[in-house]
């Protein structure tokens, strides 16, 4: 003990060093989705499988549920039709599904990180460039959308949230087809705003929302929410519209990566005019 002592009184100063770079990482990750996210998306495969692991433990107990939303999902796959031809129902729930169609391929993976209380959140899954995985594929859930890859290691990727405030999605109220885009902007998990929708539109509590189809990441259809409220402010010329969100993102296990097959030849195309 007493040497044990004496060498942390003549290495004072590097044991501090140590002792304040452990204090800062911590805080760093804790306390930044972003950089929390990244460092298991990072070369460290390692702390990357440690969660994978700590996540297939946690998921063992919630069996059921799972089954259950995995069960879902292949119901929207199924229904998705011009989208994929067949859906592949796994026989373990750690199994990569693949599911080939003629413009979209879908592959299944395990959230391993999952952030919902920044305002910028991120998502991080155990899929990566080994197993098709590209940045800027729509990630969705049986009951919506999720959000979109960033980053993209050997293993697993890193997804920008829809809870990220800097992140927008082309929407449409399904009944009339009237476009806007969707926004969060904070605060609740379970709510999002939908913009740019023009005040003489008629729209009611309840109306489904879902995507436009009008970019390369997500198909058309695709659900997002229900509007719970709507107004409009004096002088507007759009509402201000509130959705309930589709995805419950607090029980996030598994979702489904989505390969748009003709996303470059789009992307190429689209370059003559410069369009986003």
């Amino acid at each position: 003990m007493r040497s044990l002592l004496r060498y942390f009184i003549k290495n004072y100063a590097f044991v501090l060093f140590l002792l304040l770079e452990a204090i800062s990482a911590a805080l760093v990750f804790n306390y930044n989705a972003y950089h929390k996210a990244m460092y298991l998306n990072s070369s460290n495969r390692f702390s990357g499988a440690v969660y994978e692991s700590y996540m297939s433990v946690k998921n063992y107990f919630h069996l059921a549920r799972i089954n259950k939303q995995l069960a879902e999902e292949n119901t929207v796959l199924r229904s998705l039709t011009g989208y994929s031809q067949e859906s592949v129902i796994p026989d373990e729930i750690t199994e990569n599904v693949i599911v080939q169609g003629d413009a979209y391929n879908f592959t299944s993976a395990m959230v391993i990180n999952n952030s919902v209380n920044k305002p910028l959140n991120y998502i991080t899954i155990n899929r990566g460039a080994k197993h098709g995985i590209k940045p800027d594929q729509g990630i969705i859930t049986h009951s919506g959308i999720v959000g979109v890859t960033l980053k993209v290691s050997d293993s697993y990727s890193l997804a920008m949230s829809v809870l990220n405030s800097r992140w927008s999605v082309s929407a449409k109220i399904r009944k009339n087809g009237y476009f806007g885009s969707l926004v969060w902007e904070g605060g609740d998990y379970r709510r999002a705003s939908l913009k740019e929708i023009p005040v003489h539109v008629n729209i009611a509590k309840g109306d489904t929302v879902v995507t436009s189809g009008f970019s390369t990441i997500f198909p058309e259809g695709i659900p997002i929410g229900t509007i719970q409220d709507f107004y409009r402010g004096d002088g507007d010329n759009y509402y201000t519209i509130i959705l309930a969100l589709g995805t419950d993102f607090k029980s996030l296990s598994y979702v489904e990566i989505i390969e748009n097959s003709s996303r470059d030849e789009i992307w190429e195309l689209e370059k003559i005019t410069g369009h986003d």
